[in-house]
């Protein structure tokens, strides 16, 4: 591997953390490169009894207990899946709790968006109440008991939010869902040694927990999140490491969940808080967004001089730091990498967690988030920060003076308002051809496929330049931010017919739909696309992609998308090829099952062809 990653900036401190001597993520990959077990890369090890490890080989066609390749392969990969559900499901319970709060009147936040929460409480059947507060709690509560509902029990958001074509599939093949708690209790379960030993089961039910997931977790929480700090509306925002400046007090909210990194933003634009980093000899405060955590900010909230923008995604976390100019690395659930103590102590720098689940090695700063206090919170952060700056003042920092702007803040909404709030502008360009089709690119990022967001952005160049229209979320979001392609100026990189839909609605060819959590927003927008012209989704010429998945969130996403019935890529490929039966589970029977299946590859331009022929296959079909 010539470099780490795509991005300049992170090459730049690289070469500062190794000449330092630090252990970074490229030396650790590169370590673990030569001890790979081919074992666990095809899925076929396992260490859940005592009895084991067991491994499938030419010598043993079965584990101990009797289990066989297939099984074995897909019980793995759906514990992988639980992980991913279980986090999106934390995420969920935070966010419905905050929403409880601020009904009881005992949070600091508002409601920002009244028209939305008043729209739901309608659709959800609650009813709008005399008192916004009540509205509030009402809905709070009703996201709250199905979360909890029994599986045994049809989940109430998947009968309101999915398509009916979809819902009468997942009731045929016994995957319509009920509670997300309840679901991945009965999945964790099934996965045991010696319960449920047959793939194919193991499969349904891996996709019967994602449809959960989905509309039980992440539509309600991107919902709530709505209500709370407003609608993503489009909105130029700043990225890169170049945003940082050495001369004002920097603290950086990382991980997924925006209520801390909200609560500071509120508190930092007082100028009597200002006024305590002007004392000790700073310009100011300033927040700076760091992965999923910042793209939850920047979708909502505007650049100005106490926002500045986003760092970029997960694997710039031991880089970033390496600046000397970070003051506090606030870290929240999810993402956040085990030797930020390490670089903390280096490059003079504090890290806190602000969430119950984590705790770092030799990180002794540690506060759980609650709505009634998070104010309170804000201020010792902000308290810790301007500490750090006195004391790492005057000291050594290396900022690569890279900065790039991108228009973000893209929704099922704001689609709908650039369009004239209504879909058939978008539906003419398709008809026509200006637009070929549409393609989720829902990813991580990661070393195992080559530097840092390489192949992401090049699997976008190829899309865009193809007149496919991007839609991205997740880490690999950010990667396309700090690439350029969520700029205008990367309307000259697309197909002469994407280009003059872009010129004419003023927007990029890839568009920003946020976080990993924002899957959700997405099947959104795809079941509004499918409901106005009629068809089931799977009927769509849309397609899904990670080019660069990296851990379970993604997988269960992708069980999702299959079962959405959308052609769904993903790379580096799974642990599953020593399954041969698994493997045609998944890349061919289950089309005829759902209308999704999964496709690999590490290419981009045969990536790119691939989900090409997919969208024209679906073009023809539909007669356009």
């Amino acid at each position: 591997m010539e470099k780490v990653s795509l991005h300049d900036s992170i090459n730049t401190l690289e070469e500062k953390v190794k000449k330092d001597g630090m252990s970074n993520m490229r030396e650790r990959f590169e370590a673990q490169e030569k001890t790979r077990c081919t074992y666990c890369k095809k899925g076929v090890s396992c260490q859940l009894c005592s009895q084991g490890p067991c491994r499938i080989t030419q010598h043993a066609d079965r584990g101990v207990c009797g289990i066989d390749a297939d099984a074995m392969v897909m019980r793995n990969l759906v514990h992988t899946n639980i992980f991913g559900a279980a986090a999106y499901a934390y995420h969920a319970k935070s966010a419905f709790k905050t929403l409880k709060a601020v009904g009881h009147g005992k949070s600091p936040f508002e409601i920002k968006n009244v028209e939305m929460l008043n729209s739901v409480a309608e659709t959800i059947g609650v009813g709008k109440q005399v008192d916004l507060k009540q509205t509030a709690l009402k809905v709070a509560e009703f996201f709250l008991s199905e979360f909890h509902r029994d599986s045994d029990e049809e989940s109430k958001l998947v009968e309101i939010y999915a398509p009916e074509s979809r819902k009468s599939i997942w009731r045929k093949m016994g995957i319509f869902p009920g509670g997300t708690l309840h679901e991945i209790m009965d999945t964790e379960t099934r996965c045991m040694t010696n319960i449920d030993s047959d793939y194919v089961s193991l499969a349904k039910m891996a996709m019967r927990m994602s449809i959960s997931m989905a509309y039980c977790a992440q539509v309600p929480l991107e919902i709530v999140q709505d209500i709370l700090f407003g609608s993503p509306s489009p909105h130029e925002t700043f990225v890169d490491i170049g945003i940082i400046d050495k001369d004002y007090v920097n603290i950086l909210p990382n991980g997924h969940e925006p209520f801390v990194g909200a609560a500071i933003i509120q508190l930092a634009h007082r100028d009597d808080v200002q006024k305590l980093a002007r004392d000790k000899g700073a310009k100011g405060i300033r927040v700076i967004g760091s992965i999923e955590t910042g793209q939850e900010l920047i979708q909502r909230f505007p650049t100005d001089d106490v926002f500045v923008g986003l760092t970029g995604n997960w694997i710039n976390q031991e880089y970033v730091m390496a600046t000397g100019a970070v003051d506090l690395f606030a870290v929240d659930m999810n993402c956040s990498v085990p030797t930020l103590n390490l670089y903390a102590d280096k490059y003079n720098s504090t890290v806190a967690s602000v969430s119950k689940l984590v705790r770092l090695p030799g990180v002794n700063i540690n506060y759980d988030y609650t709505p009634e206090d998070v104010e309170i919170l804000a201020g010792k952060l902000i308290a810790l920060a301007i500490d750090n700056f006195e004391k790492r003042k005057g000291k050594d920092t290396l900022i690569p003076q890279k900065k790039q702007s991108a228009i973000v803040g893209f929704s099922t909404e704001s689609v709908l308002k650039a369009l004239g709030g209504t879909l058939t502008p978008l539906l003419d360009a398709v008809k026509k051809g200006s637009i070929k089709g549409i393609t989720a690119l829902v990813s991580c990022s990661t070393l195992a496929n080559g530097p840092q967001d390489a192949l992401s952005v090049a699997v976008a160049k190829e899309l865009i330049k193809r007149d496919i229209l991007v839609l991205s979320a997740g880490c690999g979001n950010a990667a396309l931010q700090v690439a350029g392609l969520q700029s205008l100026d990367a309307i000259a990189l697309a197909g002469p017919g994407l280009q003059g839909v872009c010129k004419a609605l003023g927007v990029p060819p890839a568009l920003s739909f946020g976080t990993c959590t924002d899957t959700g927003r997405l099947a959104n927008l795809v079941t509004a696309v499918a409901g106005a012209l009629g068809v089931d989704t799977a009927q769509l010429p849309v397609a899904v992609t990670a080019p660069e998945y990296m851990e379970q969130k993604a997988t269960i996403d992708a069980m999702f998308a299959v079962a959405f019935g959308l052609y769904t890529h993903v790379s580096p490929v799974p642990a599953v090829t020593g399954g041969p039966g698994v493997v045609k589970l998944l890349t061919q029977d289950v089309e005829g099952l759902t209308g999704g299946k999964i496709a690999i590859g590490d290419d981009a331009v045969t990536i790119a062809n691939g989900i090409e022929d997919h969208i024209m296959k679906k073009r023809k079909a539909l007669g356009i």
